[in-house]
């Protein structure tokens, strides 16, 4: 399946909808520290609702570690600055699906990674700065499943 990283996320409930997104569609939650909240504050845990034991999530001391334990993964950094759609990407199995902090996003020196296979963009209108970090993995997510048959899924 798929894995969603969290590069040092700030807002507990959009963590928490990740892990529930994560618990429905079969992906893998990968986070990044530092992060800026408690994995137990229960404005996460309310967001995640029950779906907590039922989601893979994965927190790493860094992104260097992180790299590590994901090693020869295809990344995907979403980045309202990248040229290219999310929806023109092919996705493989394993393939990860990287967001930035809210809400700043990933920053150059990120986005510059070696790990970085490509950046990719969720089209918006005109104007408009980002989405909600948890409404973006879930757009982004939801496409990498569609385009695989949502196997798995009902």
């Amino acid at each position: 399946m798929f894995r969603v990283m969290f590069h040092s996320p700030r807002i507990a409930p959009n963590t928490g909808n990740a892990i529930r997104m994560v618990a429905a569609t079969g992906c893998e939650l990968h986070l990044v520290e530092p992060l800026g909240f408690d994995l137990s504050e229960p404005k996460l845990r309310r967001a995640g609702l029950d779906y907590h034991d039922l989601a893979s999530v994965t927190v790493h001391p860094s992104l260097a570690a992180a790299w590590a334990a994901l090693e020869g993964a295809r990344v995907f950094a979403f980045t309202a600055h990248a040229q290219r759609s999310f929806a023109d990407v092919e996705y493989r199995p394993g393939d990860v699906l990287m967001f930035g902090p809210e809400p700043t996003g990933l920053d150059d020196a990120t986005l510059a990674d070696p790990h970085i296979t490509g950046r990719v963009r969720i089209p918006m209108l005109p104007g408009r700065r980002s989405l909600n970090l948890s409404n973006a993995a879930a757009v982004a997510a939801y496409e990498a499943w569609r385009q695989h048959g949502f196997s798995g899924g009902r």
